[in-house]
């Protein structure tokens, strides 16, 4: 017998229950489908079985860790279908690309399920929409039926051949670099593959998807952890799609896809070169964006937003360069320096101050300073003391003259309810992100959340002292904030600029390892932290002497030439 303690109360159970059984007798408790238990510190896949005395806990699907099982497991059911209509695994290889609001591109690799068709004169691959509806319904069969995934370690060598038998070369080649003896095999219905990360116990779990053919392949739409047994519509992102699309295509062009891609590269000793390809890549960008605000008439005010850790300072002080180069004279202006005074700043559900909605912001007062300022008038600029919180004056006068142009950032910058009072034609708007293109492999990607968070966990620590745990507990209200005021807005931007850089989370592992290990085994963040330092595994390590100083990720890291 085990003595089994969840949410205060303690019973005995025969030897070998399973944590599944648990979650069952508990359901009723919570308010969303449990997905994963945590017992004795530890993460517990719902099949394991219970083998000493323990207190137990639940994670379910609004948990970050609950939601991300879901939708691993769910892309395991997807490509399984793809398998099953296609014929076989080699048949119905596919590959998971990106995210589209709710939803996850995935792109069959063969030409099986595509057709050609002409559009505007050009020929353009689309999806055959029977050939969704196919494995939409094969996808449903299988929730019906609840097939188990079963999961089991495999000596390293042992899977490599396993997944050679398969043709999956991306996970041959990604397990050179692993230093572990064993891999943990999934496996649904005959079909393995191997997942970062936890599973659901059956295929029951998975009945909240949706599947719709959208261009070279289709979309896999999933509910949002904030309303988990919610489907949400599919809302079409060009911009976003087509940003994604040239990252990729970046990619393909240095031979690098994947983490295994990478690794190798790192290995050949061709890092310093693919360093600088990856930052001409991203000038030759700028200078794009730059030129195209230099050719419109009338253009006053280049507005710049984007979420937490996108490099937005570093890439306006780049593009500024790059509008000087076109006889320009910009002027950077931050959109906090118009917060409210502190005492005035709206609180968020826990009490905190609220500085990411646009209640925050004196609207009035930038509205009536940009309007002077198109206006020809003299204008003196104000600066906010995050210290003492409140806003000063000391004299800072702008006024601008024919060449003259301002360039904003803040992350309501896309929200015209922020510059109401200005011309639409006189605004030219950039959505920034650091969305990361390089997956583990062809079937696991990696998250641009996670890229962020690293991103901004290695900055606050550098320029603000902050540790790990902290940038991890803040991190889901920053995520609410740009869900509610940033995301709504991309699609209106003029331009979309990508900061992710293939190479950079090689760089950062470096510094974020140490961090992500001070995280105590007894705080709420800690299988935040161990998931990362799990990921950053996958990755070479390499020193950061070879960026150039006005790279992006110096912006995080250090060293860099210009005031962030």
């Amino acid at each position: 017998m085990v003595k089994v303690t969840v949410n205060g109360t303690c019973r005995e159970y025969e030897d070998g229950i399973t944590y599944e059984t648990l979650a069952q007798e508990h359901q009723q408790e919570y308010e969303h489908r449990i997905i994963l238990a945590v017992a004795g510190g530890k993460i517990k896949e719902l099949h394991k079985k219970v083998d000493k005395d323990v207190t137990v806990t639940f994670q379910t699907l609004s948990d970050r860790v609950g939601h991300d099982t879901y939708v691993r497991s769910a892309v395991m059911l997807l490509i399984k279908a793809i398998s099953d209509v296609a014929g076989s695994p080699e048949e119905g290889e596919v590959s998971v690309e990106f995210t589209i609001g709710r939803g996850l591109y995935c792109v069959p690799k063969g030409r099986l399920a595509e057709r050609v068709v002409i559009a505007d004169g050009e020929e353009e691959r689309q999806m055959e929409a029977e050939f969704v509806d196919r494995v939409k319904e094969r996808m449903a069969e299988m929730v019906a039926a609840g097939l188990p995934i079963t999961k089991k370690a495999y000596p390293t060598d042992e899977a490599i051949a396993l997944f050679e038998a398969q043709g999956m070369d991306d996970k041959v080649r990604l397990f050179r670099y692993r230093r572990g003896s064993y891999i943990n095999v999934y496996c649904l219905d005959g079909y393995y593959d191997y997942n970062y990360g936890y599973m659901v116990p059956d295929t029951s779990y998975l009945q909240y998807f949706d599947l719709l053919p959208y261009k070279e392949g289709m979309i896999l739409m999933l509910p949002d952890r904030w309303d988990p047994e919610t489907m949400g519509s599919f809302e079409p992102r060009e911009k976003l799609f087509h940003t994604m699309e040239r990252s990729n295509y970046w990619g393909e062009q240095m031979g690098i896809e994947t983490v295994a891609d990478l690794n190798d590269k790192i290995c050949e000793g061709d890092l310093a070169e693919m360093i600088l390809v990856q930052e001409a890549f991203q000038e030759r960008r700028i200078a794009e964006i730059a030129g195209d605000i230099a050719k419109r008439d009338n253009v006053k005010f280049v507005m710049i937003a984007g979420p937490s850790s996108s490099g937005k300072t570093t890439f306006s002080h780049r593009l500024s360069i790059q509008l000087k180069t076109h006889g320009l004279v910009p002027h950077p202006i931050a959109v906090d320096d118009y917060f409210v005074d502190r005492k005035n700043t709206p609180r968020d559900e826990d009490g905190n101050y609220n500085y990411e909605c646009l209640e925050a912001i004196d609207v009035e007062q930038f509205n009536s300073d940009m309007a002077d300022l198109l206006a020809g008038k003299r204008v003196e600029m104000p600066r906010f003391n995050f210290k003492t919180g409140l806003r000063e004056y000391k004299g800072d006068y702008l006024q601008l003259g024919p060449e003259d142009i301002l360039v904003i950032e803040g992350i309501h910058g896309l929200n015209d309810q922020l510059s109401h009072s200005l011309p639409l034609k006189s605004k030219y708007k950039i959505y920034i992100s650091a969305l990361t293109s390089l997956n583990v492999d062809d079937h696991n990607r990696i998250a641009t959340t996670d890229g962020r968070l690293i991103r901004r966990m290695v900055r606050d620590a550098r320029t603000r002292g902050a540790s790990a745990t902290h940038t991890l507990r803040m991190w889901a209200s920053v995520r609410r904030g740009e869900e509610e005021n940033i995301f709504p807005f991309q699609e209106s931007a003029d331009a979309m600029f990508n900061s992710a850089l293939l190479y950079e989370l090689a760089v950062l592992k470096q510094f974020a390892e140490p961090l992500l290990y001070s995280v105590g085994k007894d705080e709420p963040e800690y299988f935040e932290a161990k998931r990362l330092l799990k990921f950053l595994e996958y990755f070479l390590g390499v020193s950061s002497e070879n960026l150039p100083n006005n790279s992006i990720v110096r912006e995080f890291v250090g060293g860099s030439c210009f005031r962030v």
